[in-house]
């Protein structure tokens, strides 16, 4: 089954690292959180790409299409350049990726129905290009085959920024540090759409996913919600960089599954 991955946004409260990059190459570890995301969704059979670009999309393009090159041993002899073998040792083989460009300022409806173009089966995957997490993809899957609607969104119940008081007069009477917002369900991306939901958009620049087609197909009860209460994260500030790699520096990365 093919994921299409939103890739082009500009990553304006992360200008830190996006006046250079677009954010999906941000990394963590020694990794792009792009690498990360499909490297996820390949440990569950998913290996078949389309990343839609925009903002720098010319980094995504090149990082791929020289992946076998700086991913693996290389012999070659200077002045033949037909002289070029690669040892091949990275686990990434059998990866299908295309590298669509849906334009510099398109809303993220207008990227998903020009790279729709490269989907032709019934369902696939729709994800964000800066959240990572450790959804059972299988689960996911079987849920949405299972109530027949045209859509699904994972929701998560994301943690809080800062740590929380509750205060009797001037006592604290309880700590929670980073505790779950409650009851609050907030899209996590990690989507699965019937191919009708392309009829819901348009190339126009300024079609957006949420707001318009997914509010018109919840009011016409075609949006299901399945819960994920494992781990989420976003790559959305300079201190999201740091948390993600200090996770994944400890060996505390939760959707690191592979070996």
């Amino acid at each position: 089954m093919k994921v299409i991955i939103l890739c082009g946004g500009l990553g304006t409260r992360l200008r830190e690292e996006t006046e250079f990059r677009p954010k999906p190459m941000v990394n963590i570890g020694d990794r792009p959180i792009i690498w990360h995301i499909m490297k996820y969704y390949s440990q569950f059979g998913c290996q078949e790409f389309v990343l839609a670009l925009g903002y720098k999309g010319e980094m995504i393009k090149n990082y791929f299409c020289h992946y076998e090159l700086m991913n693996n041993d290389v012999t070659l002899e200077l002045g033949r350049s037909e002289n070029l073998y690669i040892h091949y040792s990275h686990d990434e083989i059998g990866w299908k990726v295309t590298l669509a460009d849906t334009g510099e300022t398109s809303l993220k409806g207008s990227r998903l129905k020009k790279a729709g173009r490269y989907v032709s089966d019934e369902t696939f995957m729709v994800t964000y290009g800066d959240g990572i997490a450790n959804i059972d993809i299988n689960a996911l899957l079987k849920f949405h085959h299972a109530h027949g609607k045209l859509a699904t969104v994972t929701g998560i119940n994301p943690m809080a920024r800062f740590g929380e008081l509750k205060v009797v007069g001037d006592r604290v009477a309880l700590f929670a540090e980073k505790p779950k917002n409650g009851a609050t369900l907030v899209s996590g991306g990690f989507f699965v759409f019937n191919r009708k939901i392309l009829d819901y958009l348009t190339e126009d620049v300024f079609c957006d996913l949420e707001t318009g087609p997914l509010e018109q197909i919840a009011k016409e009860g075609q949006l299901m919600v399945y819960k994920h209460k494992g781990f989420w994260a976003c790559m959305d500030t300079l201190r999201d960089v740091e948390y993600l790699n200090k996770l994944w520096d400890s060996g505390k990365a939760k959707w690191k599954i592979w070996q």
